[in-house]
């Protein structure tokens, strides 16, 4: 969410001499996307930040993709995956193509360690728990229902006050507002679903001068490296610019009515390379009097659409439970299941929740995600009557 932000202390004029209280200068940072083009903050360090006494390669970070098989619907069971003992360890990644990774993670324990995504951007959706993301931009406390948007090359760390469950989203490419809900200077319009209110932005800077081995996890080239500082990471003593970590809970999307049923771009949220983030809140249904809530059937022409289920009980669904994928893959038509479309007549609203990721790009199935399939899900619309 790119507007301006400054946390600590900075010199009045950029590229100019910041001197310690002993004489010694502050080592200032350029932190920016796209060669000097697009959005950047400078970052004013106690330590030269290209210090690093040792590295090590660690592996491939790249998803394995399994033959997707016939074209069909699938769900995937995601409740039970496994208990990991941090958020990044523990993630795993079930959907995915060039342009978008997409991910659950169930953490019981706080990161040991920071990492460091240097070739995309990631949300970290929260659906269960609570705690802070920390980094070299200061503390960002966070709680369930909060959309958790970190910038490349951002070196992080999460400390969770309890078990926490997240839906991730990884993408080569910048999150932001959809261009419709902006003016051409950036700020959020008066129809769009949120505002600048809403966001929150990194607090409280913690300054550390600590030495020692601090172990930072570094991706990049589909490769994870260990790198080992001599010194703390966090050792800013202050920040301006455009880029930083911030946070929008999907509580704050004010959903957008109409007398007849709506099309999902009125839920998109934030748009990216090839795809688009949506959220669907708790709303009043259309209020024509011969109005279907229920969403109509509709092809998937030239995109993917994946629904993580939160909350409630979805209108149009069957056989889905409380965190559940589904996939509705382009090239076949999908809507409600038999008996859905007659039960949402005369109802007057929801209380839904789910995060959905539109794909422009057809999404490959990991080895992960085809254990976690729900075999029978596609056979849910041969139920009833066959009308």
């Amino acid at each position: 969410m790119p507007f301006y932000h400054k946390l600590g202390k900075v010199p009045h004029k950029r590229h100019t001499q910041f001197k310690k209280a002993d004489g010694k200068l502050y080592r200032e940072e350029v932190m920016g996307l796209e060669g000097f083009s697009s959005i950047q903050s400078i970052l004013y360090h106690h330590f030269l930040p290209p210090r690093v006494k040792m590295t090590e390669d660690l592996g491939s970070a790249k998803p394995e993709y399994v033959d997707f098989g016939p074209i069909r619907h699938r769900a995937f069971r995601t409740d039970q995956t496994p208990l990991g003992p941090d958020p990044v360890s523990a993630r795993i990644p079930l959907l995915g193509n060039n342009d978008v990774i997409l991910g659950v993670s169930r953490a019981k324990g706080s990161m040991g360690y920071f990492y460091r995504n240097s070739q995309a951007y990631e949300t970290w959706w929260v659906h269960d728990g609570s705690g802070t993301l920390k980094s070299q931009f200061g503390n960002l406390p966070f709680r369930k229902g909060d959309y958790i948007v970190i910038p490349f090359g951002v070196t992080w760390q999460m400390e969770l006050s309890e078990e926490c469950k997240f839906f991730t989203i990884e993408n080569p490419s910048q999150i932001e507002p959809p261009k419709r809900y902006r003016n051409n200077y950036g700020q959020l319009l008066e129809h769009a679903p949120y505002c600048e209110r809403d966001i929150r932005l990194p607090e409280e800077l913690e300054t550390h001068t600590e030495r020692g081995d601090f172990e930072v996890r570094v991706k990049v080239r589909d490769r994870l490296s260990r790198h080992v500082l001599d010194h703390h990471p966090f050792d800013v003593i202050g920040w301006d610019g455009y880029l930083y970590p911030w946070i929008f809970n999907i509580e704050d999307f004010e959903p957008i009515t109409g007398r007849l049923h709506m099309p999902p771009p009125i839920h998109q949220t934030f748009d990216a390379h090839n795809f688009v983030v949506c959220s669907f809140v708790p709303r009043l249904f259309d209020y024509h009097p011969e109005g279907i809530p229920a969403p109509y059937n509709h092809s998937n022409i030239q995109s993917d659409e994946v629904l993580y289920y939160a909350e409630g009980n979805f209108m149009s669904r069957k056989g889905i439970d409380r965190s559940d994928i589904s996939l509705h893959p382009f090239g076949l038509p999908h809507g409600p299941q038999p008996g859905m479309t007659e039960a949402s007549i005369g109802k007057s609203e929801t209380q839904e929740l789910a995060v959905m990721v539109d794909t422009f790009h057809p999404l490959n199935l990991t080895k992960q995600a085809a254990e976690m399939e729900k075999p029978e899900y596609m056979s849910t619309w041969l139920e009833g009557d066959g009308e």
